[in-house]
């Protein structure tokens, strides 16, 4: 059994979809058990348990009869504790593998805050003692329909200047993942996945220009006033501002390269950024009001 923390969100969801289709069984924990069941596919049957990170009895619950765990959680200030208290609870329930969302530049002394806070979770996961595999992917595609705002007014805004950046869609993340836990012969290693390419916001926004048929155009600004932006439009807290900004900065000062990991590990390559990008705007994705408000990232 493998249980899956973090199965409602779009790594975890890609994460289950694949399981299910390989006939492995899963056990999938969320926040909203109901909503989730109301969501899922026709057809497709799957355990789903209430799960909290604060609140460890659920954990201790939802963990019980399962083999390996899948770990991600959402950014947060918290995240190191929550993350090790998983950890622990799995140890202490018997999980033998757990399959872990880190990031790019998890170093002690990386200049992404956020980084430095998986860092110390990879640390903690590796004293605990149970077998893992650790995935760093760099940017997910599905990050990029915040900037649906600004498109619709013609816009992309950050502060990475011409720099290029990896991009890796979630769905190619969520089957890598389900590849390690299916197959032992490739768990235990630490693995950086990207997309076939890399782009720069100049020339996402000539993408975008082509796909859309209308003038994209990309707003470089300082650092510090993009972070400003960020927490006047959205509002963002500082913390997520802060890590945003991070974040471009890093793609300046650490040029982004592909790498050959996710067509390895799934003997395709990976999806491309036109590809999404042209199925979400064919769906309409671009165009909805429900992105009014969200902030560039």
């Amino acid at each position: 059994m493998i249980a899956i923390l973090g199965a409602s969100g779009t790594t975890g969801g890609a994460l289950l979809r694949r399981l299910t289709d390989l006939g492995v069984p899963c056990r999938a924990l969320t926040r909203d058990p109901e909503r989730m069941r109301a969501e899922l596919p026709p057809g497709i049957s799957v355990d789903i348990r209430w799960a909290e990170a604060a609140d460890p009895a659920s954990l201790r619950s939802a963990f019980t009869g399962a083999r390996q765990l899948f770990l991600t959680m959402t950014n947060s200030p918290r995240q190191v504790e929550f993350e090790s208290r998983v950890i622990d609870l799995a140890a202490h329930c018997g999980i033998e593998h757990i399959v872990k969302i880190s990031a790019p530049a998890a170093e002690p002394d990386s200049p992404v805050v956020v980084s430095r806070w998986h860092y110390a979770i990879e640390q903690h996961l590796l004293r605990s003692g149970i077998d893992h595999t650790i995935l760093r992917p760099y940017a997910f595609m599905q990050k990029l329909l915040t900037l649906a705002p600004t498109i619709q007014q013609g816009i992309i805004v950050g502060a990475m200047r011409d720099a290029a950046c990896n991009y890796i869609d979630c769905r190619d993340i969520g089957e890598v993942a389900a590849a390690v836990l299916a197959r032992p012969e490739i768990a235990g290693g630490t693995y950086t996945l990207t997309g076939a390419e890399t782009f720069s916001y100049p020339k996402l926004a000539e993408l975008l220009s082509r796909l859309l048929d209308r003038p994209i155009h990309y707003v470089d600004l300082p650092p510090t006033d993009f972070r400003q932006t960020l927490l006047d439009q959205a509002p963002m807290p500082l913390w997520l501002a802060t890590h945003v900004m991070e974040i471009q900065q890093l793609a300046r000062t650490r040029p982004e390269r592909p790498t050959g990991t996710v067509a390895h590990l799934l003997d395709r390559p990976p999806r491309t950024l036109e590809a999404f990008l042209t199925e979400s705007i064919g769906s309409g994705l671009f165009e909805r009001d429900e992105f009014a408000g969200r902030p560039p990232s």
